[in-house]
């Protein structure tokens, strides 16, 4: 029997994309509490990775939930007294929509070029500009060394989303969703 839900198509789709946002919230935590350098302003992590994922696989609108969902989770069990930045959960959000925008729409062909240009466009949109806007109000002119930081990251989450979709274990997985 396979029940149907409205935004994610199956409940195994909802499970999946609760799976991604779990990842990305444990791997953001493990990165903003090991790789965390002048108070946030060089943080080093992966959490974009997931988010990535999820539009790839289910579309802009999942993928955008999965963002949103993970900043908001990651803000709920961090120990910050300040009220959330929801720029930075639009940005979050916005790394899963154009993740999903541009796998589904522009590059419609699955396969490393589709990864590339969706996860660039992702991080550029969602991490280096609007991120990047959202953190300013603390930070300052310095939030500006975060662009060539995010550089390096993208390329790091691309490079094993790529690998990840290369092998075919994963991709077995994958075609059940």
């Amino acid at each position: 029997m396979k029940q149907k839900t409205t935004v994610f198509k199956s409940v195994r789709a909802m499970t999946v994309a609760a799976m991604l946002v779990t990842m990305s919230v444990v791997i953001g935590f493990f990165c903003k509490t090991y790789l965390n350098y002048v108070n946030g302003l060089f943080r080093i992590t992966f959490e974009n990775l997931p988010i990535i994922m999820s539009g790839l696989l289910f579309g802009p609108v999942v993928g955008g939930f999965v963002g949103a969902a993970s900043d908001l989770v990651s803000y709920l069990l961090s120990p910050q007294t300040y009220p959330p930045n929801l720029i930075v959960t639009l940005g979050a959000a916005v790394v899963g929509i154009v993740s999903g925008v541009m796998a589904k729409y522009a590059v419609k062909k699955r396969g490393t070029a589709q990864i590339i240009v969706s996860g660039a466009a992702a991080h550029i949109m969602g991490s280096m500009i609007i991120k990047t806007i959202g953190l300013y109000q603390f930070y300052g002119i310095l939030v500006l060394w975060r662009i060539p930081l995010y550089i390096v990251i993208a390329s790091l989450e691309i490079l094993v989303i790529c690998f990840l979709f290369s092998r075919n274990n994963f991709r077995r997985l994958i075609e059940k969703l």
